[in-house]
């Protein structure tokens, strides 16, 4: 079949799907008669036309609009009943929502007006999908969602954050900061996730409240489950959750970088590449698999601190580790978290800084206010929290 006969039958989509959509739209109005609202009584004049966006195009409907006798602000019921964000049904909210959480404003009205035949301007779609968006942060400071429904117990929880980058219009780069609660069952599998976005602040108070109120709701419905916490090794990290969960361990993977360090204090000649890599690859081994390996390392490390020939940049490098490691042996069993089936690292949190942050907000050229860095954040991790689908807030 040709493309340009594909556009034709599209077009008698669009055409059927604006017919039908109009007389459903009707349905969620009145037929006229006073009504009343907080005990004042409210009437309508006649039915006034209003033209109406849809995911196949725009149709024009006529409705009534309610006022008091005094005048003054007008209601439409249907628009109320009928959930109408910005002259846009809530099925076309919630596409060009979906699109803008993942597409710039021009990607998006190109992607609809040649995917779609529908043409919107810009103001347009980001007026609609900053509403949708707004409604998203709002009902998330206050909605207690669902617990999803899974087929297998739930053994262990993993709660990690981070924290990713991202330029400002006002204030440079800034940190935006992405939380994670994992679900696991009894042999290590995840089951699902819920993820967190907050926009860049000031001492992180909305985005720790937020992250409080989840593991709230999740310790209700899975008490008996071990909530461990990972993350890397920044302060602030602990201080959080050690306050939520009774086990903490070090992201394995975090670990291995430093360790890699190390490798080349190991063997720091030019030509001991297949040594360095031979060695790091044992001594992961050990770490992840071995009890006590980390009094090993550290040790190890000790002994070539103490190497003349070491130049500064593997010294430096070789002094960090080893405070690293000092600082955060009591988090660094994972001997015995593997051997028991338990996760030992925050690559779930560290991939939803890319997916959540850095996919969308990072492209080349991008500055961000804060409200529209939240309203973005907010889109994306609905849409990554398969529960959590976006039409739930169109309801």
């Amino acid at each position: 079949m040709c493309l340009e006969a594909e556009h034709v039958i599209l077009d008698a989509c669009n055409e059927l799907g604006k017919l039908v959509t109009s007389q459903a739209i009707k349905k969620f109005d009145t037929d006229g008669s006073p009504i009343q609202m907080a005990g004042v009584k409210l009437t309508a004049k006649a039915p006034v036309l209003k033209l109406y966006q849809t995911p196949y195009g725009a149709v024009e409907v006529p409705r009534y609009v309610y006022q008091t006798s005094q005048g003054g602000k007008t209601f439409c019921p249907l628009e109320q009943n009928a959930r109408i964000i910005r002259s846009a049904t809530p099925r076309f909210a919630q596409q060009i929502s979906h699109k803008y959480a993942n597409m710039n404003a021009p990607a998006v009205c190109a992607d609809l007006e040649d995917n779609h035949h529908r043409k919107i301007a810009h103001s347009y779609l980001q007026d609609v999908a900053d509403h949708v968006g707004a409604i998203a942060s709002a009902k998330e400071e206050v909605w207690e969602y669902a617990s999803p429904k899974l087929d297998e117990a739930v053994a262990s929880v993993v709660i990690s954050l981070d924290g990713a980058y991202l330029l400002m219009r006002e204030d440079g780069y800034r940190e935006a900061m992405v939380g994670a609660i994992s679900l696991y069952n009894p042999k290590g599998e995840r089951q699902h996730s819920i993820y967190i976005g907050e926009a860049p602040e000031y001492g992180k108070a909305t985005f720790t409240e937020r992250l409080e109120r989840e593991i709230k709701q999740i310790k209700q419905h899975y008490p008996d489950a071990l909530y461990l916490g990972i993350a890397d090794g920044a302060k602030n990290n602990w201080s959080f959750l050690e306050q939520h969960t009774s086990r903490q361990l070090l992201d394995f993977f975090h670990a291995t970088e430093y360790l890699a360090d190390v490798a080349e204090a190991a063997f720091p000649g030019k030509t001991d590449k297949p040594k360095r890599e031979a060695w790091l690859h044992e001594r992961c081994k050990q770490l992840k698999h071995q009890a006590g390996a980390i009094d090993s390392l550290i040790a190890e490390m000790e002994k070539f601190a103490k190497r003349t020939q070491l130049n500064k940049t593997v010294k430096e490098n070789l002094t960090a580790a080893r405070t690293y490691f000092a600082n955060n042996r009591h988090r660094m069993d994972y001997a015995t978290h593997v051997a028991n089936d338990l996760p030992i690292g925050s690559g779930v949190t560290e991939a939803a800084c890319k997916t959540l942050v850095k996919q969308r907000l990072c492209c080349s050229g991008m500055r961000w206010k804060q409200q529209g860095a939240k309203v973005i954040l907010s889109l994306r991790a609905l849409i990554q929290s398969i529960e959590r689908a976006m039409g739930a807030i169109l309801e």
